[in-house]
Formats: C-alpha cells, sequence, structure tokens
C-alpha cells in the first residue's frame, strides 16, 4: 500500500474557453488554497493546469477542478469558502461510512467506492476480486446474479478514483434475443443505450449521477458497444467486457487484444445464454481452450452457490443446470 501512495502521476486540465482569474482568483488566491490541501504540485503553463503528485490524491483533485470549471460555466462565482466547501465534500464523502460498512471493511477483498464498501460474498467471489488483483486479463464464467459483472466494475471504479488509472471503458455485445439493432426505434445512441443499461445500473449504485455524468463528458468514463472498440489501444484503463458469450471469435480477439500498458481487461459471460445465430461459435466459449495456456490469464469459474439474489435465482438456476 506505501508504494501505491507513494507513486507519482501526472495529468493536466484544459483553461480553453473560461477566464483563468475566475477560477485561479486574484493573484493567484484560489491555486493557493487548493495547493494547501494537497501534496501535488499544481502549475499553470499557458492555457493549461499541470498536476504532478501522489497517485492516491490525482483523481480527487481532477474531480475538484471539473467541479470549479462546471460552476464558472454557469457563471458562477468561485471564492476561497467555496473552495473549501468543494474539497471538504471531495475527500470527507469518501469518510462517510456506517458502523456495519466499518465492520465488513475488515473483510479480505474489501472493495472502496464512493458511494459504498462493497465485500465479496463467497469464496469464489473472493479469488475472483485477487485474481483482478494480479493479473492483467481475468475471465469469469458463471450463472447471472453471482456478481462478475457488479465487482469488476467495482474494482474499475475503486482504481479510477484511487487514482491508479485514468479511465473505465464499459462494452458489452449488442446481441439480445430475438431482436436486432435494426428494428428498435430511435438513433443509434438510443438503439444501443439498453443494451448498455446493467452496466450503468452498476455504476449508478456505486457513484452519484452528477460524478458519472461528469466522468462521461471528460471521456474518463466510456460506455459502448463492442463495436467502438475496433482499431483502438487501451492504456492506462481497466477494459470490462459483458456478455461475452453473444461475442463471436473475431470480436473476442478484437476485444482482447485493445489492451494497452497498465491496463487490465475483465471478461464476463454466462456460456449458458448464448443469443448468437446458432451458425456462429461463441467467443467466449473458444478462449476456453485456446488460451488455457497462457500463465498471465487468469480463468474464475461461478456456480449457484455463488449467486447473491434471493435463494429462489439459485434454485431455477439449478433446475436449468440439471435438465438440460
Amino acid at each position: 500500500m506505501s508504494d501505491y501512495k507513494n507513486k507519482i502521476g501526472r495529468f493536466s486540465i484544459s483553461l480553453q474557453g473560461i477566464d483563468p482569474v475566475a477560477l485561479l482568483g486574484l493573484a493567484d488566491e484560489n491555486l493557493r488554497i487548493i495547493t494547501q490541501n494537497f501534496q501535488s504540485q499544481i502549475v499553470v503553463r499557458g492555457d493549461r493546469i499541470r498536476i504532478t503528485g501522489p497517485q492516491s490524491e490525482l483523481a480527487d483533485i481532477r474531480e475538484l477542478f471539473t467541479v470549479l470549471i462546471d460552476a464558472i460555466k454557469r457563471d458562477e462565482t468561485i471564492t476561497p469558502s467555496r473552495i473549501k466547501k468543494e474539497i471538504n465534500n471531495i475527500i470527507g464523502g469518501k469518510r462517510q461510512t456506517s458502523l456495519q460498512e466499518k465492520k465488513e471493511a475488515v473483510q479480505e477483498g474489501t472493495i472502496y467506492t464512493p458511494k459504498k464498501i462493497i465485500v465479496p460474498k463467497s469464496d469464489n467471489q473472493k479469488q475472483y476480486l485477487l485474481a483482478i488483483d494480479r493479473y492483467d486479463i481475468v475471465i469469469a464464467i458463471g450463472p447471472a446474479g453471482t456478481g462478475k459483472t457488479y465487482l469488476a466494475v467495482a474494482k474499475a471504479v475503486e482504481a479510477l478514483t484511487s487514482g491508479k488509472i485514468s479511465r473505465i471503458v464499459l462494452t458489452r455485445p449488442a446481441v439480445e434475443a430475438g431482436e436486432q439493432l435494426g428494428f428498435l426505434p430511435g438513433n443509434f445512441k438510443e438503439k444501443v443505450d439498453p443494451y448498455l443499461r446493467p452496466l450503468y445500473d452498476a455504476l449508478y449504485d456505486m457513484m452519484s449521477l452528477d460524478r458519472i455524468k461528469r466522468l462521461i463528458d471528460e471521456q474518463v468514463l466510456e460506455v459502448a458497444p463492442l463495436a467502438y472498440m475496433r482499431g483502438r489501444t487501451l492504456s492506462d484503463a481497466y477494459i470490462i467486457l459483458d456478455e461475452a458469450q453473444n461475442t463471436t471469435s473475431a470480436q473476442m480477439k478484437m476485444f482482447l487484444t485493445r489492451l494497452g500498458w497498465n491496463s487490465k481487461s475483465i471478461v464476463t459471460g454466462d456460456i449458458t445464454q448464448i443469443d448468437l445465430d446458432r451458425k456462429q461459435s461463441s467467443g467466449l466459449v473458444e478462449i476456453q481452450y485456446k488460451l488455457r495456456n497462457i500463465e498471465d490469464i487468469k480463468f474464475i469459474y461461478f456456480d449457484d452457490r455463488d449467486v447473491v439474489r434471493p435463494p429462489l435465482v439459485s434454485k431455477i438456476i439449478r433446475a436449468y443446470a440439471e435438465n438440460q
């Protein structure tokens, strides 16, 4: 933990389109208030603010400047007292946990997100979280309700808010049983949003709506269909592929090769719920034997005992498995 806290990172913020004095204050009074509350070096060069400092506080500084710049765009006045209030909101909000959460925090694999503390509910979930920490690519396979996607998103949010990474990319194939995009109403975004809804739901459980909107506007958080991944290299990021059983072999290869430096790819899916045309083979099924001998990739398998939804869900999953 101490190595991480001492690790130095950096990023910059553009001042284009705003009055620097409105943000930084007369004679940089506002800037001095900010620098007094953080260890990082914050320097203005031309039309950019450059921040260098411990990874553990960079996410807080990024959020602070985002809040202040948004306020200026709404013609609000930034005063030293306003800055102190926003700093308290950002830093203090992380400390407001209930007694029960504090008790749970001692459990192995605890995840800290801005809105809640999350703990694994089964041994497989603990192994899953440990694998995410140790491996660059983790593939989780199992039935619905076992926390595959939820825990992956939680780990990504924790890594982002603690400054370990600079972006999160959440994606899934736009394939569902009995429906095709061309037959759905609306423009392309309106067509694909229903497919991405489970990813948004997980995010809303861990971060405030305003914060999610800001991160999306800054392109720090991206929720997009799998087709948008082609031709990209994603560094300094958590990249999560949900519903991976509905990827083709070519799509799976494309996704796995997007991995850049200081990044992790997490693949989740349920091979008992494949909605592809019968003529197409599932990329998730294939990688179980194609990649099984690569030591840097970890497979985690869940079963009905890991389901964290009501007990009836486990019974349904078990019944289907026994009557295939």
